[in-house]
């Protein structure tokens, strides 16, 4: 078969490979991902509320994966407008927290039915908050925009776009006895060689890797992402894509998947680790400074958003809001918070917690 960079790769092979894809060196990876998943997940389980990570870590997941589509904003804009886009937050943040909503919304379809042509259609459209059907007109490739010189080109189509998304999805819930990570890692490269949507294929092909490892049942909640190793291993990350298009590539492209949910997975296992040392600390901080005493829900909204409003904690603890107040600002006080004003609002910043959040290492 031919492949040329300027053609519509309308024979894009179909699922399951034909070259041999869980090899022993493959296999030997699995089992190391497969350990670190489990770690992570477990102790997340452990968590009084898995919530403090989930509501973060899917924030920071929205940055990474849109900062790869070159949409970028700054964690503390983005944290600062979670719970509200308000007119006043930059377009990127407001395209990154739409990405965050497809990706919960995402995860509310898988749990009324399987994954499906039409959850990745959903996902796509609600981070643009626009339908998006699959590709009809011709003319979308991949490459150097301004020269005009092709990478790759995906297939054109309408009908062979819908007929290499229903292998997908065959391939996504196949009876074979392939390892789960190893089947998303391969459905990973086949979605994004469809390439399926005008735009956000990128950003739906990462939202889709997390539905699968939920529906897996390899993670309870959704709180292992690869976009941050993605963009640390960008290059690699595309060559190894179209290595598979050109060679198919595939234990070299599979290899690079393991090792970064590995890698994920223990940077995860560390975050959730340090944030429930943090949050012994500071609980007895709460205890000894404030007269907010064992309230466990006060500790909830410093956690669940590192960007906390007085209105928070007036309406999960159910205090006056000079009560309200008064406990931020003994916090504060301490060094436990940051008080930051903006315009009539004040927010008070759980800056330990927010630096956990930011660490790369697993250390």
């Amino acid at each position: 078969m031919t492949w040329s960079a300027e053609t519509p790769y309308n024979e894009l092979p179909l699922l399951p490979p034909k070259a041999e894809f869980e090899t022993r060196t493959v296999l030997k990876a699995v089992i190391r991902a497969r350990a670190a998943l489990a770690s992570m997940d477990e102790a997340s389980r452990r968590m009084p509320n898995p919530m403090v990570l989930v509501n973060s870590i899917s924030l920071l997941e929205a940055q990474a994966s849109s900062e790869i589509e070159n949409i970028v904003t700054t964690t503390d804009e983005l944290f600062r407008f979670a719970h509200d886009a308000a007119d006043s937050a930059s377009a990127g943040t407001k395209e990154t927290l739409r990405y965050r909503t497809a990706l919960f919304g995402g995860l509310q379809a898988i749990a009324d039915r399987p994954i499906s042509i039409n959850t990745a259609i959903e996902v796509c459209t609600n981070i643009h908050q626009r339908d998006m059907g699959v590709r009809k007109l011709p003319g979308t490739y991949i490459g150097n925009q301004s020269t005009g010189t092709a990478i790759y080109t995906p297939p054109t189509s309408e009908k062979v776009i819908l007929d290499k998304l229903g292998n997908w999805v065959d391939f996504v819930h196949t009876d074979a006895d392939y390892d789960p990570l190893v089947v998303m890692a391969i459905c990973h490269y086949q979605f994004e060689a469809i390439h399926p949507f005008a735009d956000g294929n990128g950003r739906t092909g990462r939202i889709l890797n997390v539905l699968q490892l939920v529906a897996a049942e390899l993670l309870r909640d959704p709180i292992l992402y690869l976009s941050r190793y993605i963009i640390q291993n960008k290059d690699e990350y595309y060559r190894l894509l179209l290595a598979v298009t050109t060679d198919a590539a595939w234990e070299e492209w599979i290899l690079f998947v393991l090792k970064g949910i590995e890698e994920t997975a223990r940077r995860t296992l560390a975050k959730i680790d340090a944030i429930q040392e943090l949050q012994t600390a500071i609980r007895l901080e709460i205890k000894e400074h404030t007269t907010a005493g064992s309230n466990s829900d006060l500790i909830d909204v410093l956690f669940e958003n590192p960007y906390a409003r007085i209105a928070d904690v007036v309406s999960r603890c159910g205090v006056s809001r000079p009560t309200a107040t008064g406990w931020l600002n003994a916090l504060v006080d301490r060094g436990i918070l940051v008080d930051l004003k903006v315009g009539r609002e004040r927010l008070f910043i759980n800056n330990q917690f927010m630096r956990i959040l930011s660490r790369d290492t697993a250390d």
